[in-house]
């Protein structure tokens, strides 16, 4: 485990699954890491890419990819004079996808109920 208790590659993980699912999803769980793996997942970004694409300070970005990196789910390398990140689990592309027709899916419903709701005049 590193000292933020997040288990490292190679870490033999003990915990429930339900327990490792909730706790992928919780460092799932802040909007810019979600935008650093959508930018990722389409391609790899040097740290001044992600900096003109997110509205985030320096030290915070940092901050989140270093979660990331925790978790595993980005990597870094070195190319030339900058630090590139890229996605290291290709299905967090799919995951992301999913989760877009989930709330496509939950925006049309409430929209359907919203707009049943306006037109009743009965209770």
């Amino acid at each position: 485990m590193s000292r933020a208790g997040y288990p490292r590659v190679g870490d033999v993980v003990s915990v429930p699954l339900y327990q490792a699912k909730a706790e992928f999803f919780k460092t799932l769980g802040h909007p810019a890491r979600i935008r650093i793996l959508e930018l990722l997942s389409e391609r790899d970004h040097a740290v001044h890419e992600l900096l003109e694409k997110i509205a985030i300070e320096p030290s915070n970005l940092s901050q989140q990819l270093a979660v990331l990196r925790r978790t595993s789910l980005v990597v870094s390398h070195r190319h030339g004079g900058e630090v590139v990140y890229s996605i290291s689990v290709p299905e967090v592309r799919d995951l992301l996808l999913a989760a877009r027709s989930i709330l496509s899916g939950i925006i049309a419903s409430h929209g359907e109920l919203e707009a049943e709701l306006t037109s009743t005049s009965s209770p």
